[in-house]
């Protein structure tokens, strides 16, 4: 319920995962791994022995974004190394030989900067949707 929430900690360079299945099994490799869970399941909230974790109170990512920069006194920071906002794997600097035929073609012949995936092969690069992104990211912490 909170992927969007994940996906947007991503791009701003933090580990976050969004794990699938069941609540036992949730917080469980949420203390094996030693994570903040983020929540807005208010039953996970009453079982015992949670780690430590964060009550997610609206339904609109922004605001959720908003929250968990807050309560954990995240700051966007242009030196994070870049995530997969897909699957969450630091990535990898890639070459225009690299990106050619894997990204559209107005893509390849406009930038110079491409970056990918390890784990996933998704190709990412700085156009006009990461300066929208920049934008709503600015508009948070201002």
């Amino acid at each position: 319920m909170l992927g969007r929430l994940a996906t947007w900690l991503r791009i701003l360079g933090y580990d976050a995962e969004y794990f699938r299945g069941a609540d036992a099994d949730l917080i469980a490799k949420a203390q094996e791994d030693r994570r903040i869970l983020l929540t807005r399941d208010t039953g996970i909230l009453r079982r015992r022995g949670l780690p430590p974790h964060l009550f997610i109170r609206d339904d609109r990512v922004m605001a959720q974004l908003r929250q968990v920069m807050a309560a954990c006194r995240l700051v966007p920071a242009s030196s994070a190394p870049r995530r997969c906002a897909r699957c969450n794997v630091i990535l990898e600097s890639r070459t225009k030989a690299e990106a050619a035929g894997r990204v559209p073609e107005f893509v390849w012949s406009h930038h110079d900067s491409f970056w990918g995936c390890p784990a996933c092969g998704r190709i990412y690069w700085p156009g006009t949707h990461r300066q929208r992104m920049d934008e709503r990211i600015r508009s948070l912490i201002a």
